[in-house]
């Protein structure tokens, strides 16, 4: 089974940074990719960055620039970097780890943190 916990989130004035991080027990399973995903109160969830194993990264559009997603080389801690945070930042975040089994995508979703950004 693949444990996933995220932690990082809080309070932060706009404009300001906040590391958030994801823990990730694989089980003795090889993790793939991991995203980031966020949902803010009455919004879809959004995608908000991805890595995988090989090292590639992926960004939404609304984040770019501003947020930087990293792992160590195991993929057992996945951290997103968020620099210039804007009130439209403010959301739940959650981290999905994805494993593959038998050609198949297998993912898990940790809890999440709140990031709240305050004027």
């Amino acid at each position: 089974q693949v444990k996933v916990a995220e932690s990082g989130g809080g309070l932060v004035q706009a404009g300001g940074s906040l590391r958030l991080s994801c823990a990730i027990d694989g089980g003795g399973f090889v993790i793939s990719s991991v995203d980031w995903y966020r949902q803010a109160p009455g919004k879809q969830r959004e995608l908000v960055a991805t890595i995988t194993k090989s090292d590639s990264k992926e960004y939404a559009e609304s984040v770019r620039g501003r947020f930087t997603i990293s792992a160590d080389h195991a993929m057992n801690e996945v951290y997103l970097q968020m620099n210039n945070l804007a009130l439209e930042d403010t959301a739940r975040y959650s981290c999905l780890a994805t494993r593959i089994s038998g050609g198949m995508p297998v993912s898990y979703w940790g809890q999440g943190t709140q990031v709240t950004v305050s004027s």
